[in-house]
């Protein structure tokens, strides 16, 4: 298996100075998924596993964190292993996840494989399949939520709203859903060049009038829910 490797980044680990690993492959298709390369294994990705654990040790003291993304890192057992030797090494982790893989979430949890989680929320759980490209996930997503709402470990939960994908309702249906989740974000959908679904691309953007529509109405539940990126 290879992998990507942001050697430092300032964003995707908030107040951290870390790298990022990311992987190929997802079990969803969200039409816009601005990683279209990394979902159809278009890119050929130049780490091997031994590359990333040497990098590894030649960081330690230098960054604060490592995060693990994708795709979906949990889509492979190896994510784990490199969780684990960074922590052995001294590093905070941050986690990106979808939520499909509840079983090795709760492994991540149950272990301390994780400082942070940030997990996806696509839709409401009535439209989740559309959103998503993956019907058969909702159970395990939910399954997720609740291994999160129930663990010690601090997380977030985002979605990244479209403007053809997503209506206010579904916010109502993910604030009573999520609730009382501390940290929710809103992330108003932008075209990176790199969406999955690039003919309807156009379709997308959301004004800013209806992301603070669905703040509005999700702060009703998380009073903490602030919109990122805008």
């Amino acid at each position: 298996m290879r992998f990507g490797l942001r050697k430092l980044t300032l964003l995707d680990f908030p107040g951290k100075t870390a790298c990022t690993v990311f992987n190929s492959g997802c079990n969803f298709a969200c039409p816009f998924c601005h990683n279209a390369s990394l979902v159809r294994h278009n890119e050929d990705l130049p780490f091997s596993f031994e590359d990333v654990v040497e990098f590894f040790k030649k960081r330690i003291r230098i960054l604060d964190g490592v995060c693990f993304t994708g795709g979906e890192p949990l889509l492979l057992t190896e994510t784990l292993e490199l969780a684990k030797i960074a922590k052995a090494l001294g590093f905070l982790v941050k986690l990106d996840t979808n939520g499909s893989f509840p079983e090795r979430l709760e492994k991540v949890l149950n272990e301390g494989l994780a400082d942070y989680v940030a997990m996806d929320i696509k839709s409401s759980i009535a439209n989740y399949g559309k959103v998503s490209g993956n019907t058969a996930c909702v159970d395990k997503v939910c399954e997720s939520v609740e291994l999160l709402k129930n663990s010690s470990v601090e997380f977030e939960f985002r979605t990244t709203v479209t403007g053809n994908l997503h209506t206010v309702e579904d916010f109502e249906s993910i604030g009573k859903w999520i609730a009382p989740a501390k940290r929710y974000f809103l992330q108003g959908f932008e075209d990176s060049g790199d969406v999955l679904d690039k003919e309807n691309a156009g379709m997308f953007a959301v004004s800013d009038e209806m992301l603070q529509a669905c703040l509005e109405t999700v702060k009703k539940y998380i009073p903490g829910a602030e919109i990122r990126g805008r």
